[in-house]
């Protein structure tokens, strides 16, 4: 495997500096720790916290984390959670930009996670207002002063995320903002159906599914493999691979596979999230895929460590 050849253009770079826009999800997130099998028709002793949470507002907050100056997020939340969810992301220098569902409530997701050696979670997902983002929402005036739009995977799992999609791809085409996107969820995925996604998703500079979510794509189930072929259709593939790492692949095979930073698993819910911030952050600091992947890495290791899909409060800006 090699690095990028002297003089190319990296697919998916952009120029260093601008802002981050992010597109998607903001959920509360309800965390329970629990040791061991559930215990099915009664009690199971958890800790349960409250969280704030969403893929695309967690990949906002670690881009923030990682040295990005200015970051957006556009997301969807209902009235009664506006307020916290607006200061959450403030207080991880996020902007947020928010709009309030008249009728649904903010969506929530209950994240169980065994507390055994590989902190495995499963998620209980209520999308509520989160999935009713749409086009409305949108105004070209978002991408001001824009070096790079994420999109969050869960848009393309609701009719008004869909729609919203082709919008905002259309107008970062217009002025060759360069897309990201990030699969978000196997399971929905299976649900929307792969040929779906991907018509969906052309024009995307840069896609970053996790391991199951690249194999789901390709139908091979080798990772590998599935990222070089994935890269035949989209520059830059950035598959993570948790605990093994990443590869990164474009014009049809692996350029690099990027080790993993070392870490003890408490609670593995965002860490995909955090790689794909701090990756992103990376790329507009002007880092080559390979050194922002290992940015990523180390960015997913620290989130494993922790409860919860936030960068620690403590390393917040501005957090004492």
């Amino acid at each position: 495997m090699t690095g990028p050849d002297p003089g190319t253009a990296v697919p998916g770079a952009s120029a260093p500096g601008g802002a981050l826009l992010v597109v998607g999800d903001v959920v509360t997130d309800i965390v329970a720790r629990h040791h061991g099998p559930l215990a099915t028709g009664t009690d199971t002793v958890a800790a349960v916290r409250t969280l704030p949470g969403g893929a695309g507002a967690n990949v906002a907050c670690w881009a923030a984390y990682g040295g990005c100056a200015d970051v957006r997020m556009l997301g969807r939340v209902g009235a009664d959670a506006v307020a916290w969810h607006e200061g959450e992301l403030t207080d991880c220098g996020v902007r947020p930009i928010l709009v309030v569902d008249p009728e649904a409530p903010t969506g929530t997701v209950i994240c169980l996670v065994d507390t055994g050696a590989f902190a495995e979670r499963t998620f209980l997902t209520d999308s509520g207002a989160s999935l009713r983002l749409d086009p409305g929402d949108w105004s070209p005036a978002l991408l001001d002063g824009v070096a790079r739009l994420h999109l969050s995977g869960y848009l393309f799992f609701s009719d008004p995320g869909r729609a919203l999609v082709t919008v905002a791809l259309e107008a970062a085409r217009a002025r060759g903002i360069p897309v990201s996107l990030d699969p978000a969820s196997a399971g929905f995925l299976a649900e929307l159906g792969v040929d779906r996604f991907l018509e969906l998703a052309e024009g995307v500079d840069v896609l970053l599914p996790s391991c199951d979510e690249a194999i789901l794509l390709t139908g091979l189930p080798d990772p590998a493999d599935a990222a070089a072929k994935l890269s035949r259709q989209v520059p830059l593939v950035v598959t993570k691979l948790g605990g093994e790492g990443a590869l990164v692949a474009r014009g049809g095979s692996v350029r690099a596979h990027v080790p993993a930073a070392p870490a003890t698993p408490h609670d593995t819910t965002g860490a995909g999230d955090a790689f794909t911030g701090a990756f992103l952050a990376a790329l507009l600091a002007g880092a080559e895929p390979e050194r922002a992947a290992a940015e990523g890495c180390r960015a997913g290791a620290r989130a494993v460590e922790k409860v919860g899909g936030r960068p620690p409060a403590r390393d917040r800006p501005g957090a004492g």
